[in-house]
């Protein structure tokens, strides 16, 4: 079947928004008419081939749709089911089966690959295959075939269009704080960088209750709506030398952070973040950079501090029991989702992907 899809064609270039073939389900896929779908910074840093994944591709890993057909061998989705859409595992690997799925040993192939296992794509142009299972879904399309452990159903009440985010960037933020850092009622917690993943860790913050929330970031209208969230301390980064940031951070925190998150892959928020963590303290990075970046810490004063530093993907989330405790979470008022989210019409994409990069808005999320 036909169906319509944006293909990324190269580094910076505009999202071409074209007709393109969908095939079949396959074993152990499901096919989703996609009702919206979140912009990611991975959308754009995989678009600017940070990622090897094979170009021309169809990004977006945040999709929220219906589905419309299950492959062979799925047997506990249905058609009409109402379902969000994550990261891809391979379900058998000891990882895997430890409950750790962000940490397949397969993940690089199943996210960034652009192809299924027996080398096909789910979408052609004529005769030219187009990278497709971007985190298993490529949700840059009206209709795509996602694989079975990337579907999370949802309640058919569930607002899609404001919760297609939770598949990854929120899922990120706020599974950092909830499953890696596992942020105690009472203690400190800074941030740095509060775009939406960002945002997403300090609302979590907020639910487990710390003492002291720090927002750090350079553009002075997020520190605003950062206090408005829940921050209890802001760091204009534009307005101190890392130095200073440092030194902020500390005097907020009482001397060092019990906790702290990178989510901008920025190697100066990354030391940053190791420098202002206090004795015991645990700092852990989301933040994407590109294959090959370094950064430094000092390791002969942390090492002093007995301090952890973790490396953290997807929020160490098992999609199927999180996501779902965030829609809760949302329900109940706890996790307003509303307050970061902006949507646009499809056909406006590169649009949303320049209000994101510019900090024009939080999370965008483009709409079928």
């Amino acid at each position: 079947m036909q169906t319509t899809a944006a293909i990324a064609t190269g580094p910076g270039r505009p999202f071409e928004i074209t007709e393109v073939d969908v095939d079949d389900p396959r074993p152990g896929e499901v096919q989703v008419r996609m009702v919206a779908c979140g912009v990611c910074h991975t959308d754009a840093i995989v678009r600017d081939q940070w990622y090897p994944t094979p170009l021309p591709a169809v990004l977006g890993h945040e999709g929220a749709g219906v589905v419309e057909a299950v492959g062979p061998g799925v047997d506990d989705v249905a058609v009409g089911d109402h379902v969000l859409l994550s990261f891809a595992s391979c379900g058998s690997c000891r990882n895997c089966q430890a409950g750790r799925p962000a940490y397949c040993l397969d993940f690089f192939a199943r996210n960034f690959g652009g192809r299924r296992a027996d080398g096909s794509t789910a979408f052609t142009r004529g005769a030219e295959p187009i990278s497709s299972h971007f985190f298993g879904q490529s949700s840059f399309a009206a209709v795509t075939n996602v694989a079975r452990r990337s579907v999370v159903v949802v309640p058919p009440e569930a607002p899609l269009e404001l919760l297609a985010p939770l598949g990854c960037g929120l899922q990120t933020g706020a599974g950092a704080v909830l499953n890696r850092l596992q942020v105690r009622e009472g203690s400190s917690f800074v941030v740095f960088g509060a775009g939406a993943v960002g945002m997403a860790a300090l609302l979590a913050a907020v639910v487990a209750n710390a003492g002291t929330i720090v927002a750090v970031d350079l553009v002075a209208d997020r520190l605003t709506r950062a206090t408005e969230l829940g921050a209890t301390h802001t760091v204009d980064g534009s307005a101190l030398g890392a130095p200073g940031v440092v030194a902020a951070v500390r005097e907020a925190t009482g001397g060092g952070a019990d906790y702290a998150l990178d989510t901008t892959g920025s190697t100066a928020a990354f030391r940053q973040m190791t420098d202002c963590l206090g004795s015991l303290g645990h700092g852990a990075l989301v933040g994407a950079s590109a294959i090959g970046t370094e950064a430094s810490i000092d390791i002969g004063t942390i090492m002093l501090s007995g301090a952890t530093i973790s490396m953290c993907i997807e929020g160490d989330s098992v999609p199927s029991l999180f996501i779902p405790r965030l829609i809760d979470l949302h329900a109940r008022g706890l996790f307003p989702i509303e307050k970061l989210v902006r949507t646009y019409p499809f056909g406006q994409l590169d649009q949303a992907f320049e209000d994101s990069h510019t900090g024009a808005t939080l999370k965008p999320v483009v709409v079928f």
